[in-house]
This record gives C-alpha cells, sequence and structure tokens, in this order.
C-alpha cells in the first residue's frame, strides 16, 4: 500500500486551514480522500472543484445514480474512499 504523508487538521494553515474548515462544518470531518492531496492546496482547491462538478452539477445520471457509480467503482478497485 502506498503511504503519502498528509496534513492533519492542527498542522493546517492558511487556504488548507479554510479547505479544512469548509469540510468540517459541511461533513463534520475532513475525508481520507480530501486529505491525500493537503500538501499542495491549490490541488485540494481543485481536486474538490472537480468533485463538485462532476457530482453536483446537471446531469442526466440522478445524484443518487452518481453516487452508486462511485461506490461501485471503489469497490472494484478495492478502494476505501
Amino acid at each position: 500500500m502506498a503511504w503519502i504523508r498528509q496534513i492533519s487538521n492542527e498542522e493546517a494553515t492558511g487556504t488548507l486551514k479554510k479547505i479544512f474548515d469548509d469540510a468540517l462544518r459541511r461533513a463534520g470531518r475532513v475525508w481520507n480522500i480530501v486529505r491525500l492531496t493537503s500538501l499542495n492546496p491549490q490541488n485540494t482547491r481543485a481536486h474538490l472543484s472537480l468533485y463538485r462538478s462532476v457530482m453536483h452539477q446537471d446531469s442526466s445520471l440522478s445524484p443518487r445514480m452518481r453516487e452508486t457509480l462511485a461506490v461501485v467503482v471503489s469497490r472494484a478497485n478495492a478502494c476505501h474512499y
């Protein structure tokens, strides 16, 4: 399994602290998938923007179907995120 250094909530500053604080308000936690890019907050912001675009914009797929597909793909790839 690969190991990637991740920034903790306590270590986060500047842009990353804002991203983490927003995540805590929204979800009550900072998910590991968000932490994976924490060494580069600009990448974290871009990743979250892509996620919102794919999962929350108008689509012919319902939100439920998009979430279901995400779970199926994650399971197929043995990804715990």
